[in-house]
């Protein structure tokens, strides 16, 4: 018995382009590439497969999703992360930064948020060291800060949980992502049923909450990610103020910018630029923000986040390759560039030495069909 797998006849992503030729796998890394369309044997055939590394997710709300299929379901917790793990490798993605939401704001209506983050990430590292999971989970906190108990949420983290990403949240009505209340009172009647009134209710107690807290919890969430080592990351940032912010606080990657000139902004920083892959599928943001085409048309994007859609990632990556003509430049904007923004050097390219994180997949028009995925050299999908 031997755990090496070779996957031969494939057309390889490597660094900067694509070649013919099959990858070995051993001990959980990469240990051979070689180009040929020559079948070893004992190797898998892969018949003109495009073989790739694993996807990377930033920022995903896939796990909350699990946690609460319906709005008043609560699921039981070790079962949802299995069901996010397993759902994540069947999508192609190998290593996930769980998104948690810290800042909670209790004691209201049915849509207050009820603190949750700790315990969660307690299950979560707990499976992770007993193996029970398919791909590699690491924390990402989105630090809502307008919210009640961001300060006290935070102090239940520290360097030890290894947090990899803390991205500032301000979900404050009448800016950033909500600039529109046209489209933020839709999305809040229509989820929550509220009359006018309870809406406008609504809004005038969240502006008196952010008013009072958000320049202090801000500096907080900036002093915690110094304190755990993470990635500082911003959420949707709209004007080059909000940039020249982020960036005197150390934020290294913005997840979402809303605008053109927020995104330009970014590259002029140096702040790496995430946008949607459904955005990029749907072709516009359901937010009525900037469509991730737009800035991939300006040479304004670097990453790709699935977001809420887990499938969405690859198919957004192969769609974007097909359309610009250029896959491995695509395909680097969900592995090679998250990884590199999250600080993983080990993956995210193919190359000897590097975690064997690997996919096989295939196309139907712009649609990728997958045919296997390896997470550390292991069969998971």
């Amino acid at each position: 018995m031997t755990d090496e797998t070779i996957l031969a006849n494939a057309r390889l992503i490597v660094p900067g382009g694509e070649i013919t030729g099959s990858l070995r796998m051993q001990g959980g890394e990469i240990s051979d590439i070689s180009e040929g369309a020559g079948v070893p044997s004992g190797a898998v055939d892969c018949g003109n497969d495009y073989v790739a590394p694993g996807l990377i997710e930033l920022h995903t709300d896939n796990l909350e999703r699990h946690m609460r299929p319906r709005p008043s379901a609560d699921w039981p917790h070790a079962a949802a992360i299995v069901a996010h793990d397993a759902e994540l490798a069947a999508t192609g993605i190998t290593t996930v930064f769980d998104a948690l939401r810290v800042g909670s704001i209790e004691g209201r209506t049915a849509f207050g948020w009820r603190r949750y983050a700790r315990p969660l990430a307690d299950e979560v590292l707990a499976m992770r060291a007993a193996g029970a999971l398919k791909i590699s989970h690491h924390l990402h906190l989105r630090a809502e800060i307008c919210s009640e108990t961001l300060e006290e949420e935070l102090a239940g983290f520290g360097p030890e949980d290894r947090v990899g990403i803390l991205s500032l949240m301000d979900h404050t009505p009448g800016q950033r992502q909500f600039a529109d209340l046209r489209q933020y009172e839709t999305y809040m009647r229509g989820k929550h049923g509220l009359s006018a009134a309870a809406f406008e209710a609504h809004v005038a107690e969240r502006k008196a909450l952010g008013a009072r807290v958000c320049v202090l919890h801000e500096a907080a969430a900036v002093a915690a990610a110094q304190r755990y080592g993470a990635t500082l990351a911003s959420h949707d940032d709209t004007t080059p103020y909000h940039v020249r912010r982020s960036a005197r606080h150390g934020v290294a990657l913005a997840e979402f910018p809303t605008t053109v000139a927020a995104a330009q902004a970014c590259r002029n920083e140096g702040i790496a630029v995430m946008m949607g892959a459904p955005n990029l599928v749907r072709g516009s943001s359901h937010s009525g923000n900037v469509a991730a085409a737009e800035l991939a048309d300006l040479g304004l994007l670097d990453i790709l986040s699935s977001d809420y859609a887990p499938s969405a990632l690859l198919y957004a990556a192969v769609k974007l390759g097909r359309l610009r003509g250029a896959l491995p430049k695509a395909l680097a904007m969900v592995t090679e560039a998250p990884a590199t923004a999250a600080g993983l050097l080990d993956r995210g390219r193919l190359a000897p030495g590097l975690r064997a994180d690997v996919i096989r997949f295939g196309v139907m028009g712009e649609v990728p069909l997958l045919r296997g995925v390896w997470s550390h050299g292991v069969r998971v999908a």
